[in-house]
């Protein structure tokens, strides 16, 4: 009985962990997002511009490239316009920060 108990138990937390990545519909439905323009590429993030209610007369925002989701990300380019889905979370700082990165996409390319 505690040979079948432990199987379960062993099989209840391996099909639990299976599927742990989520969807790109998740992210889109459920986190926040900010979309800008490139302007510099690093190794580890980039620097968009953004323009939000929040800095409606603009802000420079260095973005994380360790994104949850990397099946939408491409090498991106200076003037490519992007949409960030992040926690929510922006550190005011200068240049603003967002860490905690779920997903990027390319919204528009440069010309």
């Amino acid at each position: 009985m505690k040979k079948i108990l432990s199987l379960i138990l062993t099989l209840f937390c391996v099909l639990s962990l299976v599927g742990c990545g989520r969807s790109m519909d998740d992210i889109i439905k459920n986190e926040s997002s900010i979309t800008g323009v490139v302007e510099e590429v690093y190794n580890n993030s980039i620097l968009i511009s953004i323009q939000t209610d929040a800095y409606p007369y603009g802000a420079y925002c260095d973005v994380s490239l360790d994104a949850e989701n990397k099946d939408d990300m491409v090498d991106f380019n200076i003037g490519d316009e992007v949409i960030v889905y992040y926690d929510g979370n922006i550190a005011e700082s200068y240049p603003l920060q967002i860490n905690t990165v779920y997903a990027i996409s390319l919204k528009d390319p440069a010309n």
